[in-house]
């Protein structure tokens, strides 16, 4: 995979956060809501380390 590959997939992840966002905030989640919310903070790492790694792929 190129490096250009791999910014776009990782911008693409990046985009749909909000998804887990709002159901994250669904009252009715129950004990998915544990789920919901490790996969967050997963994704969270994913796009600080990206951005680390590549600070030169951050949208201006």
């Amino acid at each position: 995979m190129d490096k250009q590959t791999l910014i776009d997939r990782i911008r693409k992840i990046e985009s749909k956060r909000e998804v887990l966002v709002d159901l994250l905030e669904q009252p009715n989640l129950g004990t998915l809501r544990l789920d919901v919310n490790q996969a967050l903070e997963e994704l969270d790492d994913l796009i600080e380390d990206f951005k680390e790694t590549f600070p030169e792929a951050q949208e201006s």
